[in-house]
């Protein structure tokens, strides 16, 4: 018993991330709306011969798989939140969700993309008032989605908000690619109602696909943005944050003189960090002594220092 007392207070808790239950709740909702809208809109793009339309459709279809799968991760990360496999905790589950959406943004763009192309080659004819009507309830609906996501940010504390914005994170990756997918859902909205009423009044019927093909480019730029983003996270490649060099700065600035051997530096929660430090000095410290300097550093949660003592030649 009085072994186990005297471990409590060494020991610690490997669930660095809050969660984001407001995030996960709206998410959910959008999927809702998304789902109802991407019925209305595949079904309405068919019967009255909308590329545009149609495109827009499928493009939500996968938005909707792509928003449950978001919902997925929140719970899989809560769920699993105290399984001691996890090393350091499971937020890098949202981070892969944020990760299989962004494919899922390119395979959604190739969709596009083809039926968009297959559309110039063949043009057939499209009731373009009954598109416009549908597509304009689908950009409401993606509005509503994207103010829901975007209010996902709000249980972010002002400083932790500071810190992430001074080293550029995302408060939320997961959310991200949720936020993502309705935007580009919205962004294609815009484009086919354009299309439709240019092909309505001007007679400009190759607009219908052509806004597809325009549509497939700006969401395989968003997605290359997320892949990058969340790939980086999960191959812990963060070694050129601008945090490295801060903790450089406090080791330089110590007025004990040591060296850094071995650095590594990893993300396990939003903004927040875990660090392996090994240094090298020729005085007699501890550990503790270098960690208290790093605690300055407040995304820093999970520090472990090794030092080794060189011994001058007599």
């Amino acid at each position: 018993m009085k072994s186990s007392s005297f471990l409590k207070g060494w020991s610690h808790s490997h669930v660095f991330d809050e969660g984001n239950p407001l995030a996960e709740r709206n998410t959910l909702w959008a999927v809702v709306l998304t789902a109802a809208m991407m019925v209305a809109e595949i079904v309405g793009g068919w019967m009255f011969n909308s590329m545009a339309l149609l495109a827009d459709g499928w493009h939500m279809s996968s938005h909707a798989l792509a928003l449950g799968l978001s919902v997925l991760a929140y719970g899989a990360a809560r769920r699993f939140a105290h399984d001691t496999r996890f090393a350091f905790g499971t937020w890098k589950i949202e981070v892969l969700g944020g990760y299989t959406s962004a494919i899922l943004l390119v395979l959604i763009a190739g969709l596009m993309l083809y039926q968009s192309v297959e559309r110039l080659i063949a043009p057939t004819t499209i009731h373009y008032d009954q598109a416009i009507a549908i597509a304009a309830l689908g950009l409401l609906v993606n509005l509503i989605c994207a103010w829901l996501l975007k209010g996902g940010h709000g249980h972010d504390h002002h400083h932790a908000h500071h810190e992430q914005e001074a080293h550029g994170h995302h408060h939320d990756l997961n959310l991200r690619s949720a936020y993502l997918h309705v935007v580009a859902d919205a962004a294609t909205s815009v484009l086919a109602i354009l299309a439709l009423i240019g092909g309505k009044f001007w007679g400009a019927i190759w607009l219908d696909p052509v806004m597809g093909i325009v549509g497939a480019g700006l969401v395989v730029v968003w997605a290359y943005g997320l892949l990058s983003d969340s790939g980086r996270v999960l191959l812990d490649a963060e070694m050129n944050a601008p945090l490295v060099a801060e903790i450089k700065e406090v080791i330089a600035a110590s007025p004990i003189s040591a060296h850094i051997c071995d650095l590594h530096l990893w993300r396990v929660g939003k903004g927040k960090y875990a660090c392996i430090l090994s240094l090298v000095t020729t005085e007699e410290v501890e550990p503790d002594y270098f960690k208290r300097q790093l605690s300055i550093h407040e995304e820093l949660i999970h520090i472990s220092v090794e030092v080794n003592r060189h011994r001058l030649a007599e």
